[in-house]
């Protein structure tokens, strides 16, 4: 996991431009999604972390978002996700 506040933009993209970073999660919510969700991108600096991959999210404790992720919400809904 890595915070939002502590890395550049720079240094963002170049992790979002070298795969390094392909989820985004609000960490007070503890809920993660795809980088282009509308509900993330309205979300403040300092509530933003990023994951490398959805099993990193989860190993975290965070679940899926029900907007950009709605099949994978409606897995862990339904308890098919641990």
């Amino acid at each position: 996991m890595l915070f939002h506040e502590c890395i550049s933009d720079a240094e963002l993209k170049r992790a979002i431009h070298s795969k390094a970073i392909v989820l985004g999660g609000n960490k007070q919510l503890k809920i993660y999604g795809t980088l282009h969700c509308a509900s993330g991108k309205r979300m403040k600096r300092a509530n933003r972390v990023f994951f490398a991959s959805a099993a990193e999210a989860i190993e975290s404790g965070f679940r899926p978002c029900g907007h950009c992720m709605r099949s994978e919400y409606q897995k862990w809904k339904h308890g098919l996700v641990q």
